[in-house]
């Protein structure tokens, strides 16, 4: 009874224990061997082994926009991995008064908070010099960094996972980083302690 025009495309029959969404997930997990070039599957295994890197707590993953960004400057990134649909902006902004220039990521809600556009010291308005998508940056910009660049959707489970949990963005890195050791150094490299 199956058309004779889809019989050619059916790459494989496999018996599921479930029905619906469930059914058919295992139904590619059971042909993720003859699905292996298949982009679904690869994002699962990709995430996959980003979610085994933070089980294991290896300290080789990093996630965030700031963690992530300041693994990428570091050169400790390996893997980057962004959700396709990541709405966030990289703004280039220019101190109007000390002519210093801000790099700042925001989201939309982010956006409309108008202090997000001023200096916190001098209370300086910051102007905008530049706005882009932060994934045409990485786009752009992720082979300077030495790592290789891979987007992933929202649409099966650990992706959907990653996106929700993780803001969408992280990174495999090549060696053990301690992300929050660098918190406690400001900008000009001294140590503060939180105490004092």
């Amino acid at each position: 009874m199956f058309d004779q025009r889809l019989q050619a495309k059916v790459l494989n029959v496999v018996d599921v224990s479930y029905g619906g969404e469930n059914g058919f997930n295992q139904a590619i997990e059971l042909s993720a061997e003859i699905l292996s070039n298949v982009k679904f599957i690869q994002e699962k295994r990709l995430i996959g082994k980003y979610f085994e890197e933070i089980s294991q707590d290896t300290g080789k993953y990093v996630f965030g926009v700031d963690d992530t960004l300041k693994a990428l400057e570091m050169g400790a990134v390996e893997i980057l991995i962004v959700w396709e649909n990541l709405d966030i902006n990289r703004f280039m902004l220019k101190n109007s008064v000390t002519g210093e220039v801000v790099i700042r990521h925001l989201n939309k809600e982010q956006e409309a908070d108008m202090t997000n556009f001023q200096d916190s010291s001098n209370s300086a308005d910051l102007e905008i010099q530049e706005k882009m998508p932060l994934l045409e940056w990485f786009a752009n910009e992720y082979k300077r960094f030495g790592c290789s660049l891979e987007f992933v959707t929202n649409k099966s489970q650990e992706g959907s996972r990653f996106c929700r949990g993780f803001g969408g963005i992280g990174g495999i890195l090549r060696y053990q980083l301690d992300m929050r050791s660098f918190d406690e150094f400001s900008d000009d490299g001294e140590v503060y302690d939180d105490s004092e």
